[in-house]
């Protein structure tokens, strides 16, 4: 993709100039520059879910305050452009920005402790890395190229894993992560553990992080 340092910060004082939130601006950096989908989501404010989903019934009730896609909204694809988002998030005030999962990228994620130990740990053995962020509920969600939920029983197995109670767990198609700066179920804003680099890379193959990820959620759990 064609977008340079400039390029972002162009992104970034056209947001200042036309009052576009930092959520419309980190939207249009992840389709323009990283090459990544997105889509508005909903926003928890005193418990309450922005999608309206109330009430006194289990079934009535919203699973997922504040941690969900909003009914109706599209998805904009990668390589929409800062007024293209701008136009998208017009309809939708108040979006959280979420990150469709399973289509540039599946997650590993693991404990917030034990994501920060693994991602020191592999930072040091010099391993291709690609984003990481943590949640307000100390969740720490490693973004790998696609086919990670469907392989990891697999490569568990292999890893001799399999019969190990770890608090890691893998996301895929037809899950969503909240992205930075947005709130998450009105617990506050996700983070970034590492950001994602100026020149955008596939994120890298989960094999090559599931060792050290599942050491260290082992190592949490004792």
């Amino acid at each position: 993709m064609d977008f340079t340092i400039g390029g972002i910060r162009d992104i970034r004082s056209g947001s200042r100039r036309r009052g576009r939130t930092d959520e419309c601006t980190a939207a249009a950096e992840f389709t323009g520059l990283w090459g990544w989908d997105v889509v508005p989501g909903a926003r928890a404010t005193g418990g309450c879910c922005s999608c309206g989903r109330t009430g006194a019934d289990d079934r009535a009730r919203c699973g997922a305050p504040g941690a969900h896609p909003l009914e109706g909204a599209p998805v904009i694809p990668a390589g929409s452009t800062l007024d293209e988002v701008a136009r998208a998030w017009a309809r939708f005030p108040g979006a959280t920005v979420m990150l469709p999962v399973g289509r540039s990228f599946d997650v590993l994620e693991v404990g917030g402790t034990a994501g920060r130990r693994a991602l020191v740990r592999l930072e040091r053995m010099g391993l291709p890395l690609g984003p990481v962020t943590l949640t307000p509920d100390h969740r720490a969600q490693f973004l790998v190229a696609p086919g990670a939920a469907d392989g990891l029983p697999r490569l568990l197995y292999r890893m001799g894993w399999d019969g190990a109670a770890l608090d890691l767990r893998a996301l895929g198609p037809g899950d969503h992560v909240t992205a930075p700066p947005s709130d998450r179920g009105g617990r506050g804003p996700v983070r970034w553990l590492r950001a994602p680099g100026l020149d955008p890379a596939r994120p890298p193959q989960a094999h090559l992080l599931l060792g050290t990820l599942a050491y260290a959620a082992h190592r949490s759990d004792r």
